[in-house]
């Protein structure tokens, strides 16, 4: 998740510890080298190196593991990492999820409509919205049923899905928003967004 810290764990415990100066980091999107000149200390055993700007002040190595811990990760942090050293090789794919919003139900005015004839039925078209997301679902929850739900992967300005139901409706809906590892949740109250045909303009 956006600003968590993550540590991408490796197998080079093995390695002798005069031999951990040649571990690094590469970043594959662009190839970046994150972590680089890296050399021990000889009197004080502590590792030192310098890092990529992109990941200024945020990277940790570990210098009896060769694991490299990313802190307040970012969405353009995802990608592919490549860990190279004398004895081994490790690629660890990492995906970062942005934090999500909490959806926004609002009723769609100019689709509602009186249910057969009658003024005191009335059918109303709900929108259920997110703004600025991607790599996430949006759903329609009638009670634990899936009414409708709509997948997003490339970041997008907003995403609505519909719903219709009858002021009179007594069920119990929710909206949600979720990706692999979290879901934000809005219930709906019928009675507040729809009103009867008659007391509408």
């Amino acid at each position: 998740m956006e600003g968590d810290s993550v540590t991408l764990h490796t197998n080079a415990s093995d390695i002798p510890p005069r031999y951990m100066r040649y571990i690094m980091w590469r970043f594959a999107p662009e190839d970046t080298r994150i972590v680089r000149d890296i050399r021990l200390d000889e009197n004080t055993g502590e590792m030192m190196y310098l890092e990529d700007d992109m990941f200024r002040d945020r990277l940790q190595l570990d210098n009896q593991t060769g694991s490299l811990t990313i802190r307040n990760i970012r969405t353009t942090d995802s990608g592919l990492y490549h860990m190279f050293g004398l004895f081994l090789r490790e690629s660890l794919n990492v995906t970062v999820y942005a934090r999500l919003p909490i959806p926004v139900i609002t009723r769609d005015s100019s689709s509602s409509s009186s249910s057969s004839g009658s003024l005191s039925v009335f059918k109303c078209v709900l929108l259920c919205s997110v703004f600025k997301v991607s790599h996430m679902t949006l759903s329609w929850y009638k009670g634990n049923s899936l009414l409708s739900s709509i997948s997003v992967s490339d970041l997008i300005s907003s995403v609505s899905l519909h719903l219709e139901v009858e002021n009179q409706d007594n069920n119990t809906y929710s909206c949600v928003l979720n990706n692999p590892i979290s879901n934000q949740t809005q219930r709906l109250n019928v009675s507040e967004l729809c009103q009867t045909y008659a007391g509408t303009s």
